[in-house]
């Protein structure tokens, strides 16, 4: 999309496409420990390896770019940079920022999406086309930004692992995963994980999904701009889309690929200060029953699985690593879902996909919409399938209560 802008892309191409969709691992060869950032902007230790130096910082740089009207942002946007909703501490990690979305239910109690779809931008271009929520309307969520680091270790969790995980899990509390189109690979269905509600399976997806939503700037993938309150604003658009054009080895848009790049070359977020006392909370952690949504540990596919229905190929240095998420990135109903309905269906309206805890420390507005500020309120907040694991913290010692939230602010 940026005409002028000269940089070097990172391109994965597949040399061989395997028949099997999954590889085994060298003989005898064990997983690794993926590489971790400590979550401090003044340290660069960022880059997990899967980029050369030169490279990760083309890419770094694409992601802080500031769009502008010549980039084609707009004409409804949220931000003019993907850094400026993931950014604390490092880029590519969460924010205070959060999107806005409303509908409303039909006589069957069914959600409906406010005119042009759920998502409200809070900005445009020009006032006229502001978009607005009515009294039609009545349902509204917000829903925070996320980080970003280590989500090139989650794309390449086997999906299934993360249904196998979840069948293990006890009845009542058992998550839910859904497939959702990879846009990349012709929108055959993958399992979700990322976003609040799954609705994406693919970093690509998700970047494609996000420049438009949330800058306003069109891609292959998504060639179409967004209305305003269902309302075209084509006499707005001075840019020509898609906006993010092809390029040699981008064939979905240039930026498009520096942004999933960018997020697949982040490390993990790693572990703060280790106490006694955060010892005693891990303990608890797992005794009360939060580890049963809140999954530690995940290992990522073999390098040479191809994922994404195809359209990637698990590279040496995102393959075959333990991962420590504290999520099963599957969908819960714990008492605190908007009652939005995406990609999943009527039955997900009130879910939420299990927060992943690992740079929580980084945060201090918790849940999706950001309602709490302290672990102990977001723990309150959890019911529903997070029944026993609640009623288990509420009668800890308060010793114990400390110890447990000493213990999730070390992730």
């Amino acid at each position: 999309m940026k005409h002028l802008k000269v940089m070097v892309l990172l391109v994965f191409v597949a040399a061989v496409v395997s028949p099997w969709m999954f590889t085994r691992s060298v003989e005898g060869q064990g997983p690794t420990e993926a590489p971790t950032t400590d979550m401090d902007a003044r340290t660069d230790d960022l880059n997990n390896g899967l980029s050369t130096p030169a490279d990760f910082v083309a890419n770094k740089t694409t992601f802080e770019e500031v769009e502008d009207l010549g980039d084609g942002l707009g004409p409804l946007y949220n931000a003019t940079s993907c850094v400026s909703c993931h950014q604390s501490p490092d880029t590519g990690a969460g924010s205070q920022i959060n999107e806005f979305r409303a509908g409303h239910l039909d006589g069957a109690g069914n959600f409906v999406d406010a005119p042009g779809g759920s998502l409200i931008n809070d900005r445009a271009i020009a006032s006229v086309i502001q978009e607005r929520v009515s009294t039609a309307d009545p349902i509204h969520a917000f829903r925070m930004s996320l980080s970003t680091l280590g989500d090139g270790f989650v794309e390449c969790i086997d999906s299934n692992a993360l249904i196998a995980n979840v069948n293990a899990q006890p009845a009542g509390q058992r998550g839910t995963l859904i497939s959702v189109p990879v846009n990349e690979a012709s929108n055959v269905a993958r399992t979700g994980r990322f976003g609040w509600k799954d609705q994406h399976a693919s970093l690509i997806s998700f970047s494609a999904d996000a420049y438009l939503n949330e800058m306003g700037i069109t891609s292959p993938l998504q060639p179409t701009e967004n209305t305003s309150n269902g309302n075209s604003v084509a006499a707005f658009d001075g840019v020509a889309d898609p906006e993010d054009h092809v390029g040699p080895g981008a064939p979905n848009g240039v930026d498009v690929l520096a942004f999933a790049t960018f997020m697949r070359a982040t490390r993990a977020p790693g572990r703060g200060a280790i106490t006694a006392q955060v010892n005693t909370g891990d303990s608890l952690f797992t005794q009360i029953g939060c580890a049963v949504c809140h999954t530690r540990t995940f290992t990522t596919a073999p390098a040479g699985t191809v994922i994404n229905n195809g359209a990637f190929t698990v590279p040496a240095a995102l393959g075959n690593k333990n991962i420590h998420p504290f999520s099963d990135f599957a969908l819960h109903d714990v008492g605190t879902g908007d009652g939005i309905v995406q990609n999943g269906g009527q039955a997900t309206a009130n879910k939420l996909r299990t927060a992943p805890l690992w740079g929580i420390r980084a945060r201090i507005r918790l849940l999706h919409d950001g309602s709490a500020f302290t672990v102990n309120d977001a723990i309150l907040a959890h019911f529903g399938q997070a029944n026993p694991s609640v009623n288990n913290y509420i009668n800890l010692s308060t010793a114990n209560k400390q110890a447990l939230i000493a213990f999730v602010l070390s992730l």
